[in-house]
């Protein structure tokens, strides 16, 4: 059975509030005790920072149940909460992920962040510029790392100008998205390091919502540093597919990521 876990303290995940009284929380699914040590997938749902998609929340953990992962779904601050509240969710998640992980039979150093459109945006930052957003709650949880083991970002925001999604920009940052400096400062694959995590990126080549220069932009980072990331485009479908089978090519992308978090990142999974 499922569990709501409200991130922050002193505070009770209620799903049904309003977005100006939005309290972030995690949903669990987990797998059940008895099955060994295994990786988690901490899902992001998309929506622009305006919502979360649902069709790109438990659907994808239950997904990665399937291919053997504990799975849990972050449901993150959006609008009319900015930048860097979400961020603080998600560095704070995966505090609690691994602050819970012998209790829940999770490898502590085996948790993927999953991220959809500007899920992925908030997935890379968590593997990008965690190092600048505190995510302090001043109990004993901030004693755990909040990054990431591997990321799975799937056609993901990475830029707010150029090639990137501008609502995705104005809706995170505000006001603030009119400043050009502001904007260079979120292009997160300027931003990859050599503490980045492994990625797996997935893109179509017709997406219009969110073009598919971003996967590249993001992938060529990581390889000119050296690090692990498989990037995989798909010639055709459209932006926000989840695992819909409107294109039938493309539902095999969580296949492929899982074997990614197998074989590049050690991850262990139920056979």
């Amino acid at each position: 059975m499922s569990e709501l876990i409200a991130l922050w303290p002193g505070t009770v995940a209620d799903p049904g509030a309003p977005a100006a009284d939005f309290v972030p929380y995690l949903k669990t699914f987990l797998l059940p005790a008895g099955v060994g040590t295994l990786g988690l997938v901490m899902v992001l749902p998309g929506g622009g920072y305006c919502n979360r998609a649902p069709h790109e929340a438990d659907p994808i953990a239950e997904k990665f149940n399937a291919l053997g992962f504990h799975a849990v779904v972050l449901h993150y601050r959006v609008a009319p909460f900015r930048y860097p509240e979400p961020q603080r969710d998600a560095l704070r998640a995966i505090r609690i992920v691994r602050r819970r992980a012998a209790e829940w039979g999770v490898a502590p150093d085996k948790i993927a962040i999953l991220g959809f459109s500007a899920g992925g945006h908030l997935a890379a930052c968590c593997g990008t510029i965690a190092g600048q957003i505190n995510a302090d709650a001043g109990d004993e949880i901030d004693r755990e790392s909040s990054r990431p083991d591997a990321m799975i970002l799937c056609y993901p925001v990475i830029r707010f100008d150029t090639f990137g999604h501008a609502g995705s920009g104005d809706k995170l940052l505000g006001e603030r998205s009119a400043d050009p400096d502001v904007l260079a400062e979120f292009r997160l694959d300027t931003r990859v390091h050599s503490g980045t995590p492994p990625a797996y990126l997935w893109h179509t080549a017709t997406d219009e919502g969110v073009p598919v220069e971003n996967s590249i932009a993001f992938a060529r980072a990581m390889w000119g540093l050296g690090l692990t990331a498989a990037l995989h485009v798909f010639p055709r479908g459209p932006h926000g597919l989840g695992l819909r089978d409107t294109c039938p090519e493309t539902v095999v992308w969580a296949d492929l990521a899982a074997e990614f978090l197998k074989t590049n990142c050690g991850f262990p999974a139920r056979v």
